[in-house]
């Protein structure tokens, strides 16, 4: 009696820690891309500067790392990094930086809407690698998810004559556009890599923290060579500051932009790397094309983002691609389950359960 109450306790303690991580990927996902669409708008040049604010908050979650205890080492930070996962972290955090200073790219050459519709291709790139990696098996669904999502990243490409920003020629706006898609196809590389290495973690959600610290820390390494490369990354500015000819809002709303800007990405990145520890890789992928939908309303309301018929055409075709992947997917897992045997399928909805029993069975033991 008392094991079924704590593994219900356990049950909602995750389920707790779920939600938080999904509100934190869906106020950072907006929030950041606005933020840094809005730097470059309001005269902010610097690409290395839109990619180091992505990653240099990183010190914000030495907080829950040195606060919140951990089951396996306690109160020692770090102490179960392997020089195999301080290798791994490494380079994932210089992946990270890659695909940050591609979407800084994309998102300085193309409004808010087209860059988000073609950053929801990276469910297609998830889908292909899932078949090449890890044997996904092909369904006419999610085969069916991949062509629309082509398509409608085709038909942004197309209508590109009536969607470049103010001031961007097409050489850029094409430039953006080989930007966003690049930057698609990393994340979907960067996610299920990310779950293989959360997979042999033993510290629980401290040690996800732990190891996001590490990548971004890899990752603002990687922007500060890019500034330091570029002669400080500001047009003419000093790395901190623009030239005053393009900023237009002043000091104090650069650095309000600045400090904001690293906040929501710091929640962008914990909630993805929360998504994907607590789910799977492709669910933490499907949520972040369902949240794409959303900032392509966001960069509408926000900017007057220009809602051309193309540009609707290619969203419903994102929304019937995102569609047909969640049903088939779900028809897929139902007739796994109606054809396994009842005893496999009650074993596969309780795996948290048997942790739980366990460790509460240890503890009983000792109190006798």
């Amino acid at each position: 009696m008392d094991n079924d109450g704590c593994v219900t306790k356990g049950a909602r303690s995750n389920a707790w820690l779920l939600a938080g991580n999904y509100f934190l990927l869906c106020v950072g996902s907006l929030s950041s891309s606005l933020l840094s669409r809005f730097y470059f708008v309001h005269g902010g040049g610097s690409r290395w500067v839109s990619t180091l604010v992505q990653s240099a908050g990183f010190p914000l979650l030495l907080v829950p790392v040195y606060f919140c205890s951990s089951p396996v080492s306690g109160n020692r930070p770090f102490c179960s990094f392997g020089s195999r996962l301080l290798c791994l972290a490494l380079g994932l955090g210089l992946l990270l930086g890659l695909n940050n200073l591609l979407f800084s790219c994309a998102v300085s050459y193309l409004s808010v809407s087209t860059s988000s519709l073609l950053l929801a291709s990276q469910l297609a790139f998830t889908l292909l690698l899932s078949v090449v990696l890890v044997r996904h098996p092909v369904t006419f669904f999610n085969l069916n998810s991949v062509v629309l999502l082509t398509v409608s990243s085709v038909l942004l490409a197309l209508n590109s004559s009536h969607d470049c920003p103010p001031g961007v020629d097409r050489r850029h706006f094409f430039l953006g556009l080989a930007a966003a898609l690049g930057a698609a196809a990393l994340f979907a590389v960067y996610l299920p890599v990310m779950q293989l290495v959360y997979r042999g973690l033993s510290g629980g959600y401290r040690a996800v923290v732990e190891v996001q610290v590490v990548m971004e820390a890899a990752a603002t390494a990687l922007a500060v060579a890019g500034m330091a490369a570029d002669g400080g990354g500001a047009d003419g500015g000093k790395w901190w500051w623009p030239r005053e000819e393009r900023w237009d809002l002043g000091a104090a709303a650069y650095w309000a932009v600045v400090a904001t800007t690293v906040l929501a990405w710091q929640m962008c990145f914990m909630g993805t790397a929360g998504m994907v520890f607590l789910t799977s890789s492709v669910n933490g992928g499907i949520c972040m094309t369902a949240l794409l939908a959303v900032n392509v309303v966001g960069g509408v309301a926000a900017f007057g983002d220009e809602f051309s018929g193309g540009k609707a055409v290619a969203m419903a075709l994102c929304l019937w691609g995102f569609g047909s992947y969640l049903y088939g997917e779900w028809k897929m897992k139902a007739g796994a389950e109606a054809e396994a045997p009842p005893a496999v399928v009650e074993e596969k909805l309780k795996p948290m359960q048997t942790v739980e029993t366990s460790g509460d069975g240890d503890s009983n033991d000792g109190n006798v």
